[in-house]
């Protein structure tokens, strides 16, 4: 396990899976719900690529080949290909750590080198850039799943337009939808903030994220004490779909980011 820290705000990663398993001040106050990197979807925060969610019925069609992804127990593809692989620590320092990791799998048409940076200064960066080193074009989706602690009534503050993705069994449709949040609610959905930040606030303090090509958010609420706000650069099921899905060429890179700001 690493450790970050800009002498208030600490972040603690591991090299598998690049995940995020904690986040807290130095005076004790938590603001990730901690995690287990032997299940990393289910706090913390999982790094999510190259399809952040789920594809539906775990396979997909891309340049007239198909291909087969692992199926949970849903029947779908879901959160990605890399949450139990071992990055390496190219660089690191007091306040920041960048580690990567090659994603070869049947499942997908090429070769990614993936490189995950987390930065601590005053707030938490996170960049994944990911270079085509394969012969073949691929389509790509990436996303963070991070548990924020909340306690009751919290609420979802979005700058801006929000649509939400209309979705039947988990599963978007491509329909978008205007959507306004209330105090609290339920929710396994994806929503669209045009504007790329949304704020999320409870008595626990207030959390606010920002990206400029990750404005797709998917909202969790299924574990107790935390709300799951997922700021992802597409939908789930992109590669069906196409919502916010990127396709990189051979020798092309493409990189996406998001800010994560904390106040007590």
């Amino acid at each position: 396990m690493l450790a970050l820290s800009d002498g208030n705000l600490v972040v603690e990663v591991y090299e598998v899976g690049a995940y995020v398993a904690a986040i807290y001040d130095v005076g004790g106050r938590e603001w990730l719900l901690r995690g287990d990197v032997s299940r990393p979807t289910k706090a913390g925060m999982a790094f999510l690529a190259p399809y952040a969610n789920r594809v539906r019925g775990g396979s997909y069609e891309f340049d007239n080949v198909t291909y087969e992804l692992p199926r949970n127990q849903e029947g779908h593809a879901i959160h990605g290909l890399l949450l139990s692989e071992a990055f390496s620590v190219d660089d690191m320092d007091e306040r920041s750590v960048e580690l990567s990791a090659r994603l070869r799998h049947p499942g997908y048409p090429t070769e990614l080198l993936v490189k995950v940076k987390y930065e601590v200064s005053g707030s938490l960066k996170a960049t994944a850039t990911f270079v085509n080193v394969g012969p073949r074009r691929a389509p790509l989706v990436v996303g963070w799943h991070p548990y924020f602690r909340v306690a009751e009534p919290w609420r979802l503050i979005p700058e801006g337009q929000v649509v939400l993705c209309e979705s039947v069994n988990k599963i978007p449709t491509g329909r978008l939808l205007p959507h306004a949040f209330g105090d609290d609610g339920d929710y396994d959905d994806c929503f669209l903030v045009q504007s790329g930040r949304i704020r999320l606030e409870s008595p626990l303090g207030l959390v606010s994220i920002s990206s400029d090509n990750m404005k797709f958010f998917q909202v969790y609420t299924g574990v107790e004490g935390a709300v799951a706000l997922e700021p992802m650069s597409g939908a789930p099921d992109a590669f069906h779909n196409g919502l916010g899905l990127a396709v990189v060429g051979p020798g092309e890179t493409r990189q996406f980011s998001f800010e994560a700001t904390f106040r007590a």
